[in-house]
């Protein structure tokens, strides 16, 4: 099983703390926020909405290291712009490590 990690985001930084802190600080922002939104979007039925929350959230499992779910993102936001979410419970078992991991950092 895939796990959250910060090898992206030290890439990125290339040693550079002070950006490597700003980008996890607006991660750490921005992830619940935009995990609410989807999970109230696809509650309320409202599909194509929750796609883009989707698109939105698979840069932040990219971010934070996430490659193969990076894929499953993509799939299961074509599937919800189809009325369709056979992988729902695979992206939501992703949202919630990254959000735990997130919220250790």
């Amino acid at each position: 099983m895939e796990q959250p990690n910060l090898d992206y985001v030290n890439e990125l930084a290339a040693g550079d703390e002070a950006f490597k802190n700003k980008l996890l600080a607006v991660v750490k922002e921005e992830l619940p926020q935009e995990m609410q939104l989807y999970f109230e979007n696809y509650n309320n039925s409202a599909f194509a909405k929750a796609a883009e929350n989707v698109h939105k959230l698979k840069h932040k499992l990219g971010i934070l290291g996430i490659v193969q779910g990076y894929q499953t993102a993509i799939d299961y936001e074509a599937e919800l712009n189809q009325g369709k979410s056979t992988l729902k419970n695979e992206f939501d078992n992703l949202l919630r490590r990254c959000e735990s991991f997130v919220n250790d950092l």
